[in-house]
């Protein structure tokens, strides 16, 4: 399949064709339902889950796309690819690992073209305790006012605001104060919810269902957003420590990056879907990356992702510029680019086979 043909025009083109590419090899889809609601074209909206492999295998990769709603054609090219290529049986075959892939993982958010769920929850930010007091982000409370104004497009006044800020700060500053996370502002970006979203039980439901029996865990989770177009930057995050690292980047190189040590360039943030994992997984050797794939400057996305917010919480906005807005967020997050299509698929097979190999030399 060429690489650039693997990307879908939507959501529901995405999930029609994952679920032709399984029924073509005759393997059970397991479909998680998002209940009582439906996408922008009127479609049902679910994560669905295969597994390939070896029946026994007890060493399981998995890999999930659109976390991040919109940023799940990406992903969805890369689980495409992979369950159109005939080679890979006979490798899970010979290595004794299976892979489980997790389509559209926030459906609501890959179908109306939004980076959160359908309760504007970051499912990057939600994996937290939610029965103990919840992690503070006093700078986002400074800057909130700015980020989500009254209208859309923002004012000069608006404009000049944020600028002002970034000229005194700094970029890496207004990168951490707006993405590392927030729990007091619903209607706000980034926020990490008051409960956990139904795309993270579904999560926890699935490894449970699939990894009870497993010795060691992979995770490859498919984003998009940050860094240099088309460079796929490898992310360790949460709380693994040092350990899961090492393991990280025994598998996948010594270019996977991590909050923890400062080579990362996401920010250090709370409640990371990979902490699913080590919660409902704990018995398993795991590692757990992200791969970032760069699209537009940093600016530019974080000025998208405000007017997903404000669309979010202006559903009587002209029709106009309702579309305008889901355009222009599709072209943050997926670069119409055969170039830059062609790097992401390549670049997650590479990350698929390194992963496969790891795993394999695991013992325990």
């Amino acid at each position: 399949m060429n690489p650039a043909s693997c990307f879908s025009a939507s959501y529901r083109e995405a999930r029609e064709r994952f679920l032709r590419l399984a029924a073509a090899r005759s393997v059970t889809v397991d479909s998680r339902v998002l209940p009582r609601l439906t996408g922008l074209e009127g479609e049902p909206l679910a994560t669905d889950v295969v597994r390939l492999g070896p029946a026994g295998a007890r060493r399981l990769l998995v890999l999930t796309s659109g976390t991040h709603g919109v940023e799940g054609f990406c992903g969805s090219a890369a689980q495409l690819a992979l369950l159109d290529d005939p080679a890979l049986d006979p490798l899970l075959a010979k290595l004794g690992v299976a892979i489980l892939f997790v389509h559209a993982i926030n459906p609501y958010g890959f179908s109306f073209l939004s980076r959160t769920t359908e309760a504007n929850v970051d499912l990057n930010r939600n994996s937290v305790d939610f029965g103990a007091p919840l992690p503070r982000n006093p700078a986002y409370d400074e800057v909130h006012g700015l980020l989500v104004p009254e209208a859309w497009p923002p004012s000069p006044a608006n404009a000049a605001a944020i600028r002002q800020y970034i000229e005194t700060r700094g970029e890496w500053a207004y990168q951490q104060a707006v993405t590392t996370g927030q729990y007091t502002h619903p209607h706000g970006m980034f926020f990490g919810g008051s409960e956990p979203a139904w795309s993270t039980t579904t999560l926890r439901e699935l490894l449970a269902d699939y990894g009870e029996a497993c010795e060691s865990i992979g995770w490859i989770d498919f984003h998009t957003g940050l860094g240099p177009p088309g460079f796929g930057a490898k992310i360790s995050v949460g709380s693994g420590g040092s350990g899961e690292l090492r393991r990280a980047r025994s598998w996948w190189g010594a270019d996977v990056t991590s909050p923890l040590d400062g080579t990362s360039i996401a920010a250090d943030v709370a409640g990371p879907v990979s902490e699913v994992l080590r919660q409902t997984c704990a018995h398993a050797a795991n590692a757990a990356i992200a791969i970032e794939y760069g699209t537009v400057p940093l600016t530019d996305m974080l000025h998208m992702l405000r007017a997903d917010v404000w669309l979010r919480h202006h559903p009587q906005a002209p029709e106009a510029l309702q579309a305008e807005i889901r355009a222009d967020m599709r072209s943050a997050f997926c670069l119409d680019d055969d170039g830059w299509k062609g790097m992401v698929v390549g670049q997650a097979q590479v990350a698929v086979l390194q992963a496969l190999y790891g795993l394999s030399r695991e013992t325990r």
